[in-house]
């Protein structure tokens, strides 16, 4: 196990492929994939307890007043949440935890564990990202446009990351990810001029 473990809250819209970029990463690193709770219904092929907890709408409630979110917020009109146990737990235990939230949620795990490390995926475009949600097939068009607009809104904070990747190959979204664990890509900092020119380039090409 690490002996010094890393908190890695990874973001992304939804169809920018940052599952299969950790999938990758991680497939030779002892790591803890933390598993949100959520208030949505499964999509196909996703499993219980094992890509989300999906729960209902009053026991979110529950457990936002028992204080047992390490953060939690409403996207596309539904909750999701981080469960704190399992984070702290695997942390203490000397594990990599891997967190995979929107910005909001990001934010709030920063302002509470200031050492946790923020990783923002980008899409080639904006368009891009549409076409992908498109070919996916999974949700109505009503869905897929709020989609896209809540992603305009998203990769725009991405400058408040600490790093941030472009996803417009798998194979070099891999490395550069992988770059950033294992330390020398300073070139992905979000207070870079060029990724801050990267991110206006993906947010005009909508």
């Amino acid at each position: 196990m690490s002996e010094k473990p890393r908190l890695l809250v990874v973001s992304a819209p939804s169809g920018c492929g940052k599952g299969t970029i950790l999938s990758e990463v991680f497939r030779d690193r002892e790591v803890f994939y933390s598993v949100s709770c959520t208030t949505r219904k499964p999509r196909p092929g996703e499993r219980e307890d094992i890509d989300y907890h999906y729960i209902s709408d009053s026991k979110f409630g529950e457990m936002i007043e028992n204080n047992e979110f390490l953060e939690y917020a409403c996207y596309a009109d539904h909750s999701y949440g981080t469960p704190a146990a399992p984070v702290r737990e695997n942390l203490a235990q000397g594990r990599n935890v891997v967190l995979e939230i929107e910005t909001d949620g990001a934010f709030q795990v920063k302002k509470a564990m200031p050492e946790a490390v923020l990783i923002f995926i980008l899409p080639p475009s904006v368009a891009e990202l549409d076409r992908r949600l498109h070919k996916r097939n999974t949700e109505p068009e009503e869905v897929i446009r709020k989609r896209v607009a809540q992603a305009a809104a998203e990769i725009a904070k991405a400058v408040d990351y600490d790093y941030v990747i472009m996803n417009d190959a798998l194979e070099e979204a891999v490395a550069d990810f992988t770059a950033v664990l294992d330390g020398g890509a300073e070139r992905f900092r979000a207070a870079n001029t060029d990724v801050k020119k990267m991110i206006n380039e993906v947010l005009e090409n909508a």
